[in-house]
């Protein structure tokens, strides 16, 4: 009997599944899919920036523009989901338990590779001296 006392119970998150500790609770928000109320600590939150015009379109608007390099405006949307939503709609995905592990951020897609800079003494012993080629 004592040692059934002694054994807790395992759990799958470390946080619970939320983002609140130390506090007691906190403001719901709104799930963009399904409109149910979600813990705002809780809820999977994407911040999308989109052109307001498709890419077929701009290149059909910049053409008929009178400005030469007019920049488009854009939209910028906070999404908030439920768990649910966010899984049935491919935004997050079940991870194994080793996996649930790795707190790294997923890599980031559709940004070009920075490019090396070099070295702050190397640009000076360039021996091009004078100002920088805009071409």
């Amino acid at each position: 009997v004592i040692l059934l006392l002694n054994r807790r119970m395992t759990f799958k998150r470390r946080n619970g599944g939320r983002n609140k500790h130390g506090r007691g609770k906190t403001v719901p928000v709104r799930c963009t899919n399904c409109a149910r109320c979600v813990p705002k600590d809780k809820a999977i939150k994407r911040f999308v920036i989109r052109n307001i015009v498709e890419a077929a379109s701009i290149r059909d608007i910049s053409d008929a523009s009178v400005y030469p390099n007019y920049a488009l405006p854009k939209l910028y949307f906070k999404l908030c989901y439920c768990v649910s939503c966010a899984i049935h709609s491919k935004v997050v995905r079940n991870r194994s338990r080793e996996e649930r592990k790795n707190r790294d951020p997923p890599p980031r897609f559709g940004q070009r590779p920075q490019q090396q800079k070099p070295a702050p003494g190397a640009a000076a012993a360039g021996g091009g001296g004078g100002a920088p080629n805009r071409s």
